[in-house]
């Protein structure tokens, strides 16, 4: 009678498993890396512009990223006491533009893009298509033939013209854009039913469709009102140096030609983000409802 030995059987190591976890791992924490940078990187300048409004001239040219201590409100008092108004004049002239600019843009911006749901999809392809280059076409490419036909018109130099560049410019071929894509959500039942009832296109828009678009409207009222705001080249180009100035022209002024005040310079910077920053606190709700508005559909 024959015996026979059973060998021990080899239990294989998970070594694949084990370095397939450690690579999502460090992928992981490169990533996170990558986007710590890359916050950094955005929040430096706002960072620096808190801390340094409120520092001396000595601080900050000693140290530039220190925070403020002791702070001091010298800077703000001194951007609003300056002879030329800059903080005054600025704000004004720069809130005045976004607001009419806003007024004629998202009306228009609503309205042909409701015109637009009623044509056929060839027609649609088509006119988007057109607004598109509007996005496409850097400003400064058509900054020139802008002028020249302002200038045709009579409107260089005013703030007329400068609004009536922003109403043409790729900010209602943006308007456009969000509105044309937050109403393939509306059911267009609701519009069907409504004429039905013998309501016109133009009572249909007001009263059934602008209310459904208050998140989009917001979306793009916020993104509009910091491009306008922000914007440098149309107001330095258009107004001209000496017919006016936004804040950002302002700012552009107030800087020395060979010596600096940083602490002012700081100062009126702080108080020139205060107005669009509590815009954006004010309708933050309705812009994220805006940005995910039809993520599920």
């Amino acid at each position: 009678m024959s015996t026979t030995t059973s060998k021990p059987r080899r239990t294989a190591t998970p070594t694949a498993p084990v370095r397939g976890r450690n690579r999502r791992a460090v992928i992981a924490k490169g990533h996170l890396a990558a986007a710590a940078l890359l916050t950094l990187a955005f929040v430096s300048p706002v960072y620096l512009t808190i801390v340094n409004a409120f520092k001396t001239q000595d601080q900050i040219i000693r140290n530039p990223s220190a925070p403020p201590v002791p702070p001091t409100t010298q800077n703000l008092s001194d951007a609003l006491a300056r002879t030329d108004k800059i903080i005054q004049i600025g704000l004004t002239n720069s809130a005045f533009t976004v607001i009419v600019s806003l007024l004629l843009v998202l009306p228009l911006g609503a309205a042909f893009s409701f015109w637009l749901t009623l044509r056929s999809a060839r027609f649609r392809r088509i006119a988007l298509a057109g607004f598109a280059a509007g996005l496409m076409i850097p400003p400064a490419v058509v900054l020139l033939p802008t002028i020249r036909i302002l200038t045709f018109l009579h409107l260089d130099h005013t703030y007329a013209g400068l609004i009536l560049a922003n109403v043409g410019g790729g900010y209602l071929s943006f308007a456009v854009f969000v509105y044309s894509g937050f109403l393939r959500t509306v059911p267009r039942e609701i519009v069907e039913a409504a004429a039905m009832d013998g309501a016109g296109m133009l009572r249909i828009w007001w009263t059934i469709v602008m209310p459904l678009l208050r998140p989009a409207t917001a979306t793009v009222a916020i993104f509009l009102s910091l491009w306008i705001w922000n914007d440098f080249m149309n107001p330095q180009f258009i107004l001209g140096p000496l017919h006016g100035q936004t804040i950002t022209t302002g700012l552009y002024l107030s800087l020395g030609q060979y010596t600096t005040n940083y602490a002012q310079l700081f100062g009126v910077m702080f108080l020139a983000a205060i107005i669009p920053v509590a815009g954006y606190l004010a309708m933050q709700k309705q812009f994220i409802a805006g940005l995910t508005s039809g993520a599920t559909k």
